[in-house]
């Protein structure tokens, strides 16, 4: 399994995030998740966390190349908010 995480140093506006959220939803063959963090151990400052599911490698591979997975970074970045992303391997 493979899950593209991204952390948010602030959470999005609601209703802005809907939006994005539209479109993380038509990345193909993925499962896509989001939330407020409530708390972290080491005081790091994350707000929010978005991620999309991957059964396997070649599925993230190929849904990567899509046109619906470049437009969520792109939406990403133009909302304006700092993030990071991180894509792991869950065995």
């Amino acid at each position: 399994m493979v899950r593209v995480f991204v952390l948010y140093e602030q959470e999005p506006a609601p209703a802005r995030y809907e939006r994005h959220i539209e479109l993380c939803r038509k990345v193909p063959n993925a499962v896509f998740r989001h939330g407020r963090v409530t708390r972290t151990l080491l005081g790091n400052e994350v707000a929010y966390y978005a991620e999309f599911e991957f059964p396997d490698r070649d599925t993230f591979t190929t849904a990567a190349a899509t046109d619906e997975f470049r437009a969520t970074g792109a939406d990403a970045a133009d909302m304006g908010y700092p993030h990071s992303v991180h894509v792991a391997d869950v065995g």
